[in-house]
């Protein structure tokens, strides 16, 4: 179908055929562009006062025909040609300037955020007929940082360019470039966080991030900060800045952005939308992590519980036209969507969940009787994750609870016996380990767990002071037990990991 794409209103039918003759106009695929459609759609962008933009295939064919305004082109969406990491959509832009002027910002930015395989502006001059090709294309990682190598400008007849050959050897050096990383994970990431204040900790802040993304099995391949008064209500970062983070991530392969925020499901959305790329929060982070270690039924519960919460409002549709919907005699109708009845489901699970919740947690209020029946005094041990609570646990009661250097290496609650001299003995209990701007959806999930400090007699809180955060740390710790109305107990601060 020879569609002629932008605004035809105005035009004659012959303009129109004129227009859609150019599909015919096939190039060898060696070939930028050939002298004759050149001058073709120099003269007719000319004659038209509007500018005409070709998408070109690497056959050579013509994939668009779009006709613009004086000013410029608006492209429509290219999903159907689809570019993996180290390759390019297969497209070529040449549209035409009518005021003699080079490659514009947003000839560049559509270049790097359509993956394009080269942008041209072609002069139009003021008899119609072709004038100079001014071009670009992507190039990969380099240490100038740039991103873009804008050729000189050129008449399209003077051109000695073999594109074929050009093209395939500028994506194998994007791909041997991108092969000299560590790729074996499945997702490659670019960290983003935005700052108001230099001096915040951003930089600690992307740090505990990437351990957290680490702990997930995603490879961390960047870390991007932007300081500004407010971030942006739309992408969080500004759009010029994610522009760049985008052809960051082309340049060195990555596939996912990871924000150190919780993003509302219209960032994530527009993000996403903006950069083709895959998008989630640090509470996806966290909340993916308790999805791997919970063992105990318990556990899983909580874990799905939060997730569930955690996904409901974010269940959305483009199209808010598409409600439940009753027509007819006597109202039958279509029914319900697919979303409503995604959100319906959610929520009878969240409802299931919570009453095995409070059956398991019924269960353990009577462990804990039988336990105060025995008059053992509870040490509880709290602190940052990975603060080295397990391995305390371990050393004092020579138990084998797992302890790795991972971050909530521990879920689930574990509790053992800790004998002192003189036959005195205690129970001694490790819990999943605290961390900064905790989920509120994983707070509310693991309330039961963390409402067993309230037995405690003595909290043992495990500090690892080889951390440069350690201060925040604790101050993390605190306000979770503020929260939990325990602040007041009986505590005991230990200072772990001081030979590192």
């Amino acid at each position: 179908m020879n569609k002629i794409f932008g605004n035809t209103s105005g035009l004659g039918a012959r303009q129109i055929k004129s227009l859609e003759r150019l599909y015919r106009r096939g190039i060898p695929p060696e070939s930028l562009i050939s002298h004759d459609l050149a001058r073709e759609i120099s003269l007719l962008s000319g004659s038209l006062n509007r500018q005409i933009g070709l998408l070109i295939n690497r056959k050579g064919e013509i994939s668009m025909v779009i006709l613009g305004d004086h000013r410029g082109i608006f492209i429509p969406g290219l999903d159907a040609f689809r570019a993996a990491s180290t390759r390019f959509k297969g497209l070529r832009l040449i549209h035409t300037h009518l005021d003699g002027e080079g490659l514009s910002p947003e000839d560049l930015a559509d270049l790097s955020h359509l993956r394009l395989d080269m942008i041209g502006a072609l002069q139009v001059q003021e008899d119609g007929s072709p004038g100079k090709l001014f071009w670009a294309h992507l190039i990969p990682e380099n240490p100038q940082g740039a991103y873009w190598l804008i050729h000189d400008p050129q008449e399209p007849h003077r051109m000695n360019l073999n594109f074929l050959s050009f093209i395939t050897a500028l994506e194998d050096e994007f791909a041997r470039r991108q092969k000299s990383r560590r790729i074996d994970a499945a997702e490659k990431a670019i960290l983003v966080r935005v700052e108001k204040n230099p001096l915040e900790g951003a930089e600690a802040s992307l740090e505990e991030l990437r351990q957290l993304a680490s702990t997930c099995g995603v490879e961390v391949f960047d870390a991007q900060i932007q300081y500004r008064p407010q971030p942006d209500p739309k992408y969080l970062v500004g759009r010029g800045r994610l522009s760049d983070i985008d052809l960051r991530a082309a340049q060195i392969g990555a596939n996912l952005l990871i924000f150190d925020h919780e993003l509302t499901p219209a960032q994530v959305r527009s993000i996403g939308d903006f950069t083709g790329l895959k998008i989630i929060d640090r509470t996806q982070v966290i909340l993916d992590i308790f999805a791997h270690r919970a063992h105990s039924r318990e556990g899983k519960i909580q874990v799905e519980l939060a997730q569930l919460k955690y996904l409901l409002p974010r269940l959305t549709h483009k199209d808010t036209s598409l409600s439940r919907l009753a027509g007819g005699i006597g109202g039958t109708g279509p029914g319900e969507t697919k979303l409503e009845i995604d959100r319906r489901r959610i929520r009878e699970r969240i409802h299931r969940l919570e009453k095995d919740l409070k059956s398991v947690a019924k269960s353990r209020s009577q462990r804990r009787g039988r336990r105060e029946k025995s008059g053992l005094p509870v040490i509880s041990i709290v602190g940052y994750t990975n603060a080295g609570k397990s391995t305390l646990l371990n050393t004092l009661t020579q138990s084998a609870v797992l302890a790795e250097d991972k971050l909530f290496a521990t879920l689930d609650t574990k509790s053992a016996r800790l004998r002192f001299p003189r036959d005195t003995e205690a129970v001694i209990t490790d819990t999943v380990g605290f961390i900064r701007n905790l989920p509120r959806e994983l707070f509310s999930a693991f309330r039961a767990t963390l409402d067993e400090l309230q037995e405690a007699d003595l909290l043992l809180h495990v500090i690892d002071v080889s951390s440069s955060r350690f201060e925040e740390q604790i101050s993390a710790v605190e306000s979770i037990l503020e929260e939990l109305e325990i602040s007041d107990k009986p505590g005991i601060r230990v200072f772990n990991k001081s030979d590192r």
